[in-house]
């Protein structure tokens, strides 16, 4: 039996009268920034003799600060603070801190250089740590000019912290507010736009205006008439309009039910059905209120330096046209879905698990179980799920949207409501989340179907932002199967230098002319690294080693370094002691400076030394977290990322990468669906830097589109973009426990190939090296921009810099202890993207930072045969031609050789 019902939309209920009471206001952040003045090393000299009285002046956001005069130092020490206000806090990576070097004049005594400057440093906002986490990082001094002569360094320590700020000011007197005459109502709101002054730090005048160069954000003070007082009795008279985007949902649509009659409610009109037997209190309607005459508004803007795509024309005009229009996922074909956001229920007839089915002309998927909050009634359900079905605009116009509830266990039917497509609302990106809004439910049996639902409908693209969280159409194994953003963990480099030991327990039954084998074992998880064997001092009982260790650790820094001293003289090892050390509480380093050592005692011996009963020693450890090296995890030629761990030592950024992930064509087949048929079950993961990216699974296509846009920060051109496709195996956990992910193929773009701002839209082949040889798995079309606002000189001024950080030149790794780090880094970023939902495979980590590309296969060894043979070909040619000559294979080469000795041997005397 089917019945027809009808579903509206409930009209919000009147205002009350009463004016409710003031609200608190909310607490203000002011963001803060602290630059230290530590000292600086090695000034020039610049007063005439030999030395100098230095200062520093720092300036950022248009506010200068000065520090105090060291006379005739040429190492100065300062220890000052300088704070400074942040007035954007969002664009704070953008600006910039100036932090220049003088040599004070007033203590040259007149017989020094025109010239007092003595060196700066420029940094950006993005170099900027927070609080906790900063360190003292020594800058190298720069020239003003080329042909400056500037030597030395200084000593920052810089970072920045948001702080509460409540606003109590006190209100305006009343008697200026009545002698002010009402302005004309009629009259509309002015705008004007004035440019801020910015206080002074320290004197609280005013700065004067500087040029127009400047990127300080301007005022907007706004002018409107005053509302029409609450006693107007014309207040009440026009009804409370209806917000936009509204969905009208259709007077009469067939629902499966278990009653032959109507629902209640499924006459005509558009007023409220009748209530249900528990009352709820309608939704508060808050109105944004215009400012009165005289407030200032903060428009925030950002600085021309801005990273944009484009340029875009007539950008100032209010009104632009459809083609002036910019989207954010302009590289990608735009695909509409319908999007149906089910928030929560009320008032629902008695039920055990209610869930949710949503239908349109080709699409039916289901909700998960419903969940209860603690202290609501059990009639109150809530969902909170968002689903995207594809959207076809021909097939829409006379298509309808059901939504119903029903009961799991007994397959009840609680209720639904229903839609007309052809009405739903379309939101572009920069529109605001539509609201969702109370329907009522109907249909079914009389008096058994009550109570309302929240949802809301829309249709918009994969720009979307509630895509990535949707429950796709196309791919209805949820859990493994939607968009993704990940980042990699902070990595750092761990220094362990063992420098001694004393007083340790070692056996006195040793062989004869036997000297003991001490070495020192330390562990970081699965990292294990023993030293070389010990040599003895003086005494017995002192061992030297001297040695430096490396491992790989990584944030949150909760793990514990283990040191382990052992005696391996006999087969049998005794353990003399053993040290438990946490990551967290070793000191962070970001330049060559010395570390100081430590002595840590021995826990664990079988005791009896000088110490106590439970004393066996003690060992002589530096550790320190290396910040200025950067911790590989992908091959060096291949790397997309040259960063140092520290962010203090960042550059600014020289443009952006944007990529396209459009679709793939002729993908083979990578699991059988049933017999004489395949499937492929495609996604694709790129990674660029610390960002990885994974796409949605489309399910059984081997033409895959999956259209999404991403975007990457770049620092260094000379880097590379990864993108591989997989196959989805995880999605079928349930009936193949431990299937992993099949891979298809994969292709790498390096960035300084592109050029700037332009569009590469092409088809990558696929490619796999087999047992059998190369095998073309399908391709994969990509849309790469590079967008660089400044080609000269930021960007080719990276080419003139080495490749790696500092550290890497000043204390470089072996090859060999290098690819072990980079071994365990992979190990980490692939154990750390597997906890996050969804997970990224470990197989699928590995096999984008190919961390087997040094294992041994019978491909590589023949390749290097091959190469081998190639280098020692000429030798081999050389004596097989000799050979040739020897045995007269070819007279025409051998006479001519033999000519000369011939004529030799008759000149010979007799």
């Amino acid at each position: 039996m089917t019945a027809t019902f009808t579903t509206h939309q409930q009209h919000n209920q009147q205002q009350q009268e009463e004016a409710l009471p003031p609200r608190p206001e909310p607490t203000q952040t002011v963001r803060k920034l602290v630059v230290e003045i530590i000292e600086a090393r090695d000034l020039l000299p610049k007063d005439g003799q030999g030395s100098s009285s230095p200062y520093v002046i720092a300036e950022f956001d248009n506010q200068k600060k000065r520090t105090s005069t060291r006379f005739r130092d040429l190492n100065p020490v300062w220890n000052e603070a300088l704070e400074f206000l942040v007035s954007d806090p969002d664009n704070m990576d953008l600006e910039e801190l100036n932090v220049e070097v003088y040599n004070d004049k007033k203590f040259s005594g007149g017989s020094g250089r025109k010239n007092h400057f003595l060196g700066r440093v420029k940094l950006y906002g993005s170099q900027f740590p927070r609080r906790g986490d900063e360190g003292l990082v020594y800058y190298q001094l720069e020239k003003k000019s080329v042909f400056s002569w500037i030597k030395g360094e200084i000593g920052l320590r810089i970072y920045h912290f948001d702080e509460l700020v409540e606003d109590n000011l006190p209100p305006p007197p009343p008697d200026e507010q009545q002698q002010q005459p009402p302005p004309d109502q009629r009259q509309p709101p002015v705008m004007v736009v004035e440019e801020i002054r910015p206080m002074a730090m320290d004197c609280g005048e005013p700065i004067h205006p500087h040029h127009e160069g400047s990127h300080s954000p301007p005022l907007v003070v706004i002018e409107e008439s005053p509302q029409v007082p609450a006693h107007d009795p014309m207040m009440h008279l026009h009804p409370e309009p209806q917000p936009e985007g509204m969905i009208p949902p259709s007077m009469a649509c067939p629902f499966p039910g278990p009653g032959p009659g109507p629902g209640p409610g499924s006459g005509p009109g558009l007023g409220p059905g009748p209530p249900s037997e528990q009352q709820y209190p309608p939704p508060d309607v808050r109105k944004m209120q215009a400012p009165t005459a005289g407030e200032r508004v903060r428009v925030l803007r950002r600085p021309s330096c801005d990273f944009a795509p484009r340029v875009i024309p007539k950008q100032h005009r209010r009104f632009a046209s459809e083609a002036e229009k910019i989207h954010p996922y302009d590289l990608v074909e735009p695909m509409q879905y319908l999007f149906i956001r089910i928030v929560k229920a009320r008032g629902l007839s008695p039920n055990e698990s209610p869930y949710v089915k949503v239908r349109t002309t080709g699409h039916y998927v289901r909700s998960k179980p419903a969940v209860y909050r603690p202290g609501e009634p059990p009639d109150s359900p809530e969902w909170q799920q968002v689903f995207a079905l594809g959207h076809n605009k021909l097939e829409s116009a006379s298509s309808t949207l059901e939504i119903s509830v029903w009961d799991s266990p007994s397959e009840n039917f609680l209720g639904g409501v229903c839609f007309d497509l052809s009405d739903v609302p379309v939101r572009d990106p920069p529109d605001s989340p539509l609201a969702p809004q109370w329907y009522r439910l109907e249909g079914g049996e009389q008096g058994r179907v009550t109570g309302d639902i929240q949802l809301s409908v829309w249709i918009g693209t994969q720009a979307d932002d509630a895509f990535p969280e949707a429950w796709s159409s196309d791919a209805p194994y949820v859990a493994h199967t939607r968009s993704k953003v990940y980042q990699s963990p902070k990595l750092w480099y761990l220094r362990v230098t063992v420098i001694e030991a004393q007083d340790l327990q070692i056996p006195p039954n040793l062989p004869p002319l036997a000297t003991p084998e001490i070495r020192v074992k330390v562990q970081l998880g699965f990292q294990s690294v023993r030293t070389r064997r010990g040599s003895m001092g003086n005494h017995a009982s002192s061992v030297h080693w001297n040695e430096d260790l490396v491992f790989v650790a990584g944030e949150p820094l909760e793990d514990s370094l283990i040191v382990l001293v052992e005696d391996r003289t006999s087969k049998e090892i005794m353990l003399l002691g053993h040290i438990m050390i946490p990551v967290g509480s070793i000191e962070q380093r970001i330049d060559e400076r010395h570390v100081p050592g430590k002595w840590f005692p021995l826990e664990g011996g079988a005791g009896g030394g000088p110490g106590g009963p439970s004393y066996c020693g003690r060992l002589y450890l530096r550790l320190c977290l290396e910040g200025g090296y950067h911790v590989l995890d992908e091959a060096a030629h291949v790397c997309s990322d040259f960063r140092p761990t520290a962010k203090q030592l960042w550059k600014p950024a020289v443009g952006i990468l944007e990529l396209g992930i459009l679709g793939a064509r002729g993908l083979l087949p990578m699991k059988a669906k049933g017999p004489g048929k395949g499937s492929t079950d495609a996604y694709c993961v790129a990674k660029y830097g610390k960002k990885w990216v994974r796409t949605r699974t489309i399910t059984d296509c081997f033409d895959p589109r999956w259209n999404e846009q991403y975007t990457w920060q770049v620092y260094d051109p000379c880097t590379v973009l990864t993108v591989g496709v997989f196959d989805n195996w995880r999605m079928f956990s349930d009936s193949s426990e431990g299937k992993l992910d099949c891979s298809i193929g994969k292709i790498r773009i390096r960035v300084s190939t592109l050029e700037s701002n332009r569009v590469y839209t092409n088809s990558y082949p696929l490619l796999v090296l087999l047992r059998s040889g190369l095998k073309k798995m399908g391709e994969v079309e990509l849309a790469v921009r590079f967008a660089c606002p400044s080609l000269l000189p930021d960007t080719c001024a990276v080419y003139g810099q080495p490749l790696l950080p500092r550290m890497h030149y000043l204390r470089p790794l072996r090859v060999a202890q290098q690819e072990a780090l980079r071994g365990a880094a992979t190990k980490m970023v692939a154990a750390w993207l597997a906890r996050s939902e969804p997970p990224l495979g470990p197989e699928v980590v590995r096999y984008m930072l190919d961390a087997d590309s040094h294992t041994w296969s019978m491909r590589k060894s023949k390749a290097n045969w091959f190469r081998i043979v190639a280098v020692l070909a000429w030798a081999v040619g050389l004596a097989k031609w000799l050979d040739d000559i020897r045995r007269w294979r070819n007279p025409i080469t051998t006479v001519p050789s033999q000519n000369p000795s011939w004529d030799g041997h008759q000149a010979l005397p007799s």
